[in-house]
């Protein structure tokens, strides 16, 4: 049985200007939560709300992550490139390093440890860590062709959030769409699925539960719809 989600908490989404990130700072305004919204970019567009603090920042850079950090109960981690996967793979990408995802969270990590805080939450991809036997043939051949940097760092930040000590989730999602499905997402802890896409707005509600829902910690949870 999941146990009963905290009524407010302070939660940082670090990479929260789109996709997934900008879904989850609603999910978590929606449940009630304080939410500090950093990124690179302006997310202004996220709309006017007395609980969401805007602070432009780089998750690679160690003094904005100390200067936003105090005072939060949990962070949300949505890190990821969202150029054209092809044109990464050929030319790499335009606005973000390839290992993002593994060197911005290892410095979330620090920061968390430095600041005492605990409960961190991470957004990778079904078909690493424990999924990775899970992951259907024609998705791990485009893994291997299309997207192995990618998936080579997700592995990398996988292993940092479990090294972390800290007191960690990692949501699993598969394929992201952007729709708006009103239907529960479902949660895996043993890697099971029901299709291969899963809208960001589900995945965002998950997000959102699991900053304060115990059942998950040191799980890694599929996500699927």
């Amino acid at each position: 049985m999941q146990t009963k989600q905290a009524t407010t908490m302070k939660v940082l989404v670090i990479g929260a200007s789109r996709g997934s990130g900008a879904a989850a700072v609603q999910a978590l305004l929606a449940a009630g939560h304080e939410v500090t919204a950093f990124s690179r970019q302006s997310v202004a567009s996220q709309g006017a709300s007395p609980r969401l603090k805007a602070v432009a920042g780089d998750a690679l850079q160690a003094g904005d992550l100390d200067r936003v950090m105090p005072g939060h109960d949990a962070v949300v981690v949505t890190l990821g490139i969202s150029e054209d996967a092809l044109r990464v793979r050929l030319r790499g990408p335009r606005d973000s390093p390839l290992d993002v995802r593994s060197r911005g969270t290892r410095q979330v990590i620090d920061a968390m440890r430095r600041h005492g805080v605990r409960r961190l939450v991470v957004q990778t991809s079904f078909g690493v860590g424990e999924t990775r036997d899970k992951l259907p043939w024609l998705y791990r051949m485009m893994f291997a062709l299309l997207l192995k940097p990618q998936i080579a760092d997700t592995e990398r930040q996988e292993r940092a959030v479990r090294e972390s000590g800290l007191d960690w989730v990692l949501a699993q999602p598969v394929n992201l769409t952007d729709g708006d499905e009103a239907d529960a997402v479902l949660a895996s802890a043993q890697g099971d699925v029901r299709g291969m896409k899963v809208a960001r707005r589900q995945v965002a509600r998950f997000l959102a539960q699991a900053v304060g829902d115990r059942a998950w910690l040191g799980r890694s949870v599929a996500l699927s719809a």
